[in-house]
């Protein structure tokens, strides 16, 4: 009996001894680290802790099929920072996440790399602060740090980090980004690559232009935990201060701003159980770009009303793509594709106030420079003002104006392409058919024939079947080869 409840605690012992050996999850990681994938946890695997336990690292599932490394708000689920969100990794087990000195985010061979630091940036441990910053430190006294995930921001920016002119916050779907000039923060719409992007919102800090000096060192913003976002060239007093709803209430609570999908700038703080929303950049619907999308008027009124520029009514035209460069005369771009044009009253931009304008003296004036500019998709010309706003990007952020605005589009002759397709294919058609048909009359021809010839030798009308065909009359094959032609003509008549 003895024998066996000892037997029974040394089996206890060694489970729980295997159990926390195989407890992945440390508050520091050291050289020669290695983590596989476990797709057993079904939306996040944690590999590494903050000091209080609200902040980790590890194996983020993605639209069910990926996986990330991401750095998650553990109460929340909310991910702070991604490492490679434009192209997630499969959601495999055979992913890992290794350190030699520096991250890597590979398959098990490290035959194919996911993500990694920079190269450069080889050192001793792997640490996750509580501020949900991730290091790569070299130690020492004092530890320096090679590398931090503060400075490869992806959607989001946390409190008292800073986000330099070098970063970029780019939404999760890759459509939006913010970025930082020397005195004004924007927000873009990003194209693709061979594209310029749009900007469509912008917060100038105004009463700094004099404390912020262009060309003299980095600028860059920063959440305060005083609830706002403060725009700095030096340490100390911010030049510009972008007060969010909880400004100077003394709460004690964790910020973040993150760039939405929707392409809005928002700020939230955690209240200890849910995000509560504190800044919203943009207010009015029809300044989104994503309130109604590409070649498309958005209304405003008490709901936004979204209407296709062209008045269709199975979707918007599209969009294109970055190599869309038209020139004049033969309107041809660089791939031989040609395009039209649109043009419409009544039409103005929402991001107006952000788009370079020549004053021109007449609507054909300002329509003819686009149609020569190969660079340009569209204008909108003011008949009030003479400006003439030319647009250098795939048209977007289309609004209802007065009578006195007049708007040109170039457009892709999507129906020119498919009337070629269409065109080539009719005659494809029309070819294999008279091809078909002949076969069917040479076919008839040689029955007709062979039946000639049987008949000649006193085959007559009865006699078994030969060669596989049936006996039959010769009228009547003629007959139906004469029908199969008369078919072939009229399938042939426009």
């Amino acid at each position: 009996m003895m024998k066996a409840i000892l037997f029974l605690f040394w089996i206890f012992l060694t489970h729980v001894a295997i159990t926390l050996a195989a407890d992945p999850v440390t508050k520091e990681i050291q050289r020669g680290f290695s983590a596989k994938h476990d797709d057993s946890y079904s939306q996040f695997q944690p590999l590494l802790t903050d000091p209080t336990g609200v902040f980790s690292l590890g194996f983020l599932r993605i639209d069910s099929n990926f996986l990330d490394l991401a750095v998650l708000h553990l109460p929340s689920s909310f991910p702070l920072w991604r490492a490679i969100p434009a192209n997630p990794a499969p959601w495999t087990g055979t992913i890992s996440l290794s350190f030699d000195g520096t991250l890597v985010l590979s398959d098990q061979k490290k035959s194919t790399v996911f993500w990694s630091a920079p190269s450069d940036s080889t050192g001793d441990r792997v640490l996750l602060l509580n501020s949900s910053n991730l290091q790569i430190q070299k130690t020492g006294n004092p530890a320096s740090v090679l590398w931090q995930s503060f400075d490869f921001p992806s959607n989001t920016i946390v409190e008292n980090q800073n986000f330099t002119s070098y970063a970029k916050l780019l939404s999760t779907n890759q459509q939006f980004s913010m970025s930082l000039g020397h005195n004004y923060f924007a927000l873009y719409i990003e194209f693709g690559k061979g594209s310029n992007s749009a900007i469509y919102y912008k917060h100038t800090a105004l009463q700094a232009k004099a404390q912020i000096v262009e060309g003299k060192g980095p600028t860059y913003a920063r959440i305060g935990s005083e609830g706002f976002l403060g725009m700095y060239q030096k340490e100390g007093p911010p030049a510009d201060v972008l007060s969010f709803d909880t400004f100077n209430r003394r709460y004690q609570v964790f910020y973040r701003m993150t760039l939405g999908d929707d392409g809005n700038l928002k700020a939230y703080y955690w209240n200890n159980s849910a995000w509560m929303l504190d800044y919203t950049a943009i207010t009015e619907p029809c300044d989104l770009p994503s309130t109604c999308g590409s070649y498309s008027i958005c209304r405003s009124q008490e709901q936004p009303q979204c209407t296709c520029l062209d008045n269709g009514t199975n979707g918007c035209l599209p969009m294109g793509n970055g190599n869309f460069c038209m020139a004049s005369g033969d309107k041809e771009n660089a791939n031989g594709a040609g395009y039209g044009v649109l043009t419409r009253q009544g039409v103005d931009l929402a991001n107006k106030d952000l788009v370079d304008f020549t004053t021109m003296g007449s609507l054909e004036e300002c329509h003819s420079t686009c149609e020569k500019n190969c660079t340009c998709w569209g204008a909108i010309y003011s008949n009030t003002t003479g400006k003439c706003y030319m647009m250098d990007y795939p048209i977007e952020m289309v609004i209802e104006g007065d009578e006195s605005k007049f708007g040109y589009f170039k457009l892709r002759s999507v129906e020119d392409g498919d009337e070629k397709k269409e065109s080539k294919d009719d005659k494809v058609k029309v070819a294999l058919l008279v091809i078909g048909c002949g076969i069917l009359a040479a076919a008839g021809g040689f029955v007709a024939y062979r039946i000639w010839e049987r008949r000649g030798r006193g085959g007559g009308m009865g006699g078994s079947m030969e060669d596989g065909l049936a006996p039959g009359p010769y009228k009547d094959l003629a007959a139906a080869s004469f029908k199969s032609i008369e078919l072939s003509d009229s399938f042939r008549k426009p």
